[in-house]
């Protein structure tokens, strides 16, 4: 897939210089181009200076560097006794890396509480599953030293006390130490852009972080011409478009278009699977345990064959297939409500959204989902749906007599690049 869409980008017409390395954005900017864009990502993985850090850098590593050098075969080995400091998805990569091998006990620990940790949720599945403890509330001191050598590590235990304005945890220390021993350490607390190779008096401005301040629109930086982009600006974003090579404003973007279309086929016909399968989610069938820790290259999820495969499809409830209701061709016969296996469509008198949404047949608890409210229908009632639980299975549509429900498919298409690139790129694949 990548060599796919690097020919791709190649056969444009790129000049492409691979090994070469950038050591100076002021001598790249005086080789005279038109504009530079920084994709470099946020290559740095973040430290703890804490008491006993230099003196246990010999088994102190940084996990993204580490797991690099494990995929390069430079790191065949690990202590017994692995703590894995950070709970995102490195962590986890590193804690279940670690046990690969050979490594006798890991612990992952977290400073804040399970619920907020940012790995993935199969992530920490797949850990807890291999045997892995992940302590949360344990926030790092100091390193423990033996004749020159790491021993270990004391956290301090920390206590919720409420939360923020933005939902997350208020945490205080509670004065309870822990001490757990430890031959490694794997430092997994986060990524950092990296940006040694530019220079402070090229008239770029540079935020509060050491980050060159970039334009959350133009994706350009203060320095004309010279964007930045990905992580190397503020995390995953899209890439800016080529628009200013080309003299074109940054400003004014072409807007996203968006379509409904009828899905009826015929009369009980849908161009849809609208078949519902109320099961649960089907686990990905995995390696089985022993022979996965022994084998760093063995892949541990196995995927779905064909047959589970297909009854996950059928779990779809087809969420860009839309309800659209049209209040003229009403006759208020109920038999769309009567029909709902869910008991989400409600013909009743409008009211205030808060009473609205207990009022009905089934009420609208979860309050970051919208309700579909209609416009006054002929008896003075509206036609209210709770998109929350709704399954798209189409009932309602092939029940009405009138036609003033149907399946619509919604299609949403973001503004693409520039009218130039395109040309190029489907002359490629031509």
């Amino acid at each position: 897939m990548l060599d796919e869409e690097v020919g791709i980008v190649l056969g444009m017409g790129v000049n492409a210089r691979f090994g070469a390395e950038i050591s100076s954005l002021k001598a790249l900017h005086g080789e005279g181009y038109d504009a530079i864009f920084v994709g470099t990502g946020a290559p740095k993985g973040k430290d703890l200076e804490l008491p006993g850090r230099a003196e246990a850098a010999a088994n102190i590593h940084i996990g993204i560097d580490w797991l690099t050098s494990v995929a390069f075969g430079h790191v065949e080995k690990v202590g017994r006794r692995v703590v894995v400091i950070g709970g995102g998805n490195t962590a986890m990569d590193c804690c279940r890396t670690a046990l690969r091998l050979g490594a006798e006990a890991v612990t992952v620990t977290v400073r804040s509480p399970r619920k907020v940790m940012k790995a993935s949720d199969w992530e920490i599945k797949d850990a807890l599953y291999e045997g892995i403890p992940i302590l949360d509330n344990h926030a790092p001191k100091s390193f423990v030293l033996k004749d020159g050598k790491l021993a270990g590590i004391i956290f301090e235990k920390m206590v919720v006390t409420g939360t923020d304005a933005k939902g997350r945890p208020k945490l205080e220390a509670s004065g309870e130490l822990v001490t757990i021993e430890c031959d490694d350490v794997l430092m997994a607390i986060g990524q950092e852009n990296a940006f040694p190779w530019i220079e402070r008096d090229i008239g770029m401005t540079f935020n509060e972080w050491g980050q060159p301040a970039v334009d959350r629109k133009t994706f350009m930086s203060s320095v004309p011409g010279i964007f930045f982009g990905g992580d190397a600006a503020w995390g995953p974003e899209n890439i800016i478009w080529a628009a200013y090579c080309n003299g074109k404003s940054l400003v004014e973007r072409p807007q996203p278009g968006h379509t409904l279309v009828s899905q009826k086929m015929g009369i009980h016909e849908w161009s849809y699977s609208n078949n519902y399968d109320p099961r649960k989610r089907e686990a990905v069938p995995h390696a089985k345990l022993e022979a996965s820790l022994k084998n760093l290259k063995l892949e541990v999820e196995l995927g779905f064959d064909d047959k589970i495969a297909a009854r996950e499809v059928e779990r779809c409830l087809n969420c860009d297939v839309q309800t659209v209701f049209t209040e003229n061709l009403c006759i208020e016969c109920d038999a769309c409500m009567d029909i709902c296996p869910v008991d989400c469509i409600n013909f009743t008198e409008n009211d205030d959204e808060a009473d609205l949404r207990k009022e009905l047949r089934v009420p609208a608890l979860n309050l970051t989902q919208d309700i579909y409210v209609s416009d006054v229908l002929k008896t003075g009632r509206i036609m209210a749906k709770d998109e929350d639980v709704c399954l798209h299975c189409g009932l309602c549509a092939e029940r009405c007599p009138t036609g003033a429900w149907d399946m619509q498919k919604y299609a949403y298409v973001e503004a693409q690049a520039s009218s130039a690139c395109l040309s190029h790129h489907n002359a490629y694949l031509g």
